[in-house]
């Protein structure tokens, strides 16, 4: 049986495309409409995985098969076990990555199910600070910010949809040569507030990953 290969943003992506498939295929009577959308469809999944073995590349073109939503729904079940899961993490790996946070509240991890992270995101109302978990270069880098609901509706800048968000502000950890000792640089994005949300919806982690490398240096 093959390695799991399909992390969740990946399965975000195909689970978007089967969707669209198969609205299309169920509200549009133009076959060269359909037929297009079909095509677009697989190109999409098939080009975000450009490593993808000879087995792989078949299981994830099967998607142009899609006609109805049972169709759909066979096939992101057929795919579930290919998810790779988000690296186990436990509370004390989460204190470390945030040792001057010696009253840390920490995430129900047991609760999570790992194949549907992207990354590892939590908030503590009572200090306005919001955490953020994801492996990168090989190692997990946590990111502690300041969490200021927005109250309203934007779009994320991670996940790019339209979702209840707050604004994440985060300091640099690197600073200019000749940097004074006050110096510092604070770097926000509007996030959902629903991390579990934006997991849902996160199709690429390019986003995520500048952000991340901006905050680490």
């Amino acid at each position: 049986m093959e390695h799991p290969f399909i992390r969740n943003h990946h399965y975000n992506l195909i689970r978007k495309q089967a969707g669209l498939l198969q609205h299309t295929c169920s509200t549009v009577s133009d076959p060269k409409v359909v037929e297009s959308v079909r095509l677009g469809a697989q190109s999409k999944v098939v080009e975000a995985f450009p490593e993808a073995t000879a087995f792989q590349r078949r299981m994830l073109e099967n998607i142009a098969d899609l006609r109805t939503a049972n169709d759909a729904e066979h096939y992101l079940r057929s795919l579930e076990p290919y998810l790779a899961p988000f690296d186990r993490v436990t509370d004390n790996q989460l204190k470390k990555l945030f040792p001057k946070n010696k009253k840390l509240k920490l995430p129900d991890l047991a609760a999570i199910d790992f194949r549907y992270v992207t990354y590892l995101g939590w908030t503590d109302i009572a200090t306005n600070k919001m955490f953020l978990v994801y492996p990168l270069d090989g190692r997990i880098i946590g990111i502690e910010g300041k969490f200021t609901p927005a109250n309203k509706k934007s779009v994320c800048f991670l996940c790019n949809r339209h979702e209840e968000v707050a604004l994440f502000t985060a300091i640099a950890k690197t600073k200019p040569a000749n940097a004074s000792p006050d110096y510092y640089k604070a770097l926000g994005n509007y996030l959902c507030v629903s991390s579990d949300a934006c997991n849902r919806n996160v199709t690429d982690v390019d986003a995520l990953e500048k952000f991340v490398r901006a905050v680490t240096g």
